[in-house]
């Protein structure tokens, strides 16, 4: 059976499931329709199959989340190698959950091997790069277990970046998490060549 988790909201969130109140589990069409039906919505689904609604993200998380994508942006620009995503956009891994991390950044080798079609819905590819940024409803724990996940799954380098604690906590596959103690700077060689997060206007 298909749950869906919502995570604690102050407002009312309206879920439109009038399309698929009978069905036991959905199928990755069907999620994509569901995920249509509700465009408003911020949704993910794990590798058990839960869906998992969150709320949008507050004024401020939006604006620290631009300030991280703008510069993988202009590394992507000026690197010229792959394509950099925000955070509207998701992504199916190997072991078929979606999630939409903040931003992301995939080689344009692996990208262009997708058909347009895969393109054009929940990818079924890991991005090479992902960054999560916790917001004051996400606990750390349950990123850190997104962030194993992300390991697990193909991400060659994933930050996460813990704003309450001033840490950036760096997963890569294969190895125990990094954390940098209210770092300047995040260098994030040698899988994005001369990149590095300028952390002074995220915290």
């Amino acid at each position: 059976m298909t749950n869906l988790l919502v995570k604690s909201v102050k407002t009312l969130l309206p879920i439109n499931l009038s399309s698929f109140f009978e069905l036991s589990e959905m199928s990755e069409e069907q999620f994509y329709d569901f995920c249509k039906t509700n465009p408003d919505l911020r949704i993910e689904r794990n590798a058990g199959g839960e869906i998992i609604v969150m709320p949008p993200a507050f004024s401020d998380a939006g604006n620290r989340n631009g300030r991280v994508f703008g510069q993988l942006y202009i590394w992507s620009e000026a690197d010229g190698t792959g394509e950099a995503f925000d955070s509207s956009s998701g992504f199916t891994l190997s072991n078929s959950a979606t999630r939409s991390p903040d931003a992301a950044w995939i080689s344009s080798n692996r990208w262009n091997r997708l058909k347009p079609e895969e393109q054009a819905s929940f990818a079924p590819i890991a991005p090479d790069f992902i960054v999560e940024l916790r917001s004051s409803s996400d606990t750390l724990t349950n990123l850190q277990e997104k962030m194993a996940e992300y390991a697990a799954n193909d991400v060659r380098l994933g930050l996460l970046i813990d704003r309450k604690n001033r840490q950036v906590h760096i997963y890569r596959p294969e190895q125990r998490p990094k954390i940098l103690d209210n770092p300047e700077l995040v260098n994030c060689e040698p899988e994005m060549p001369l990149f590095e997060l300028k952390m002074a206007k995220i915290w």
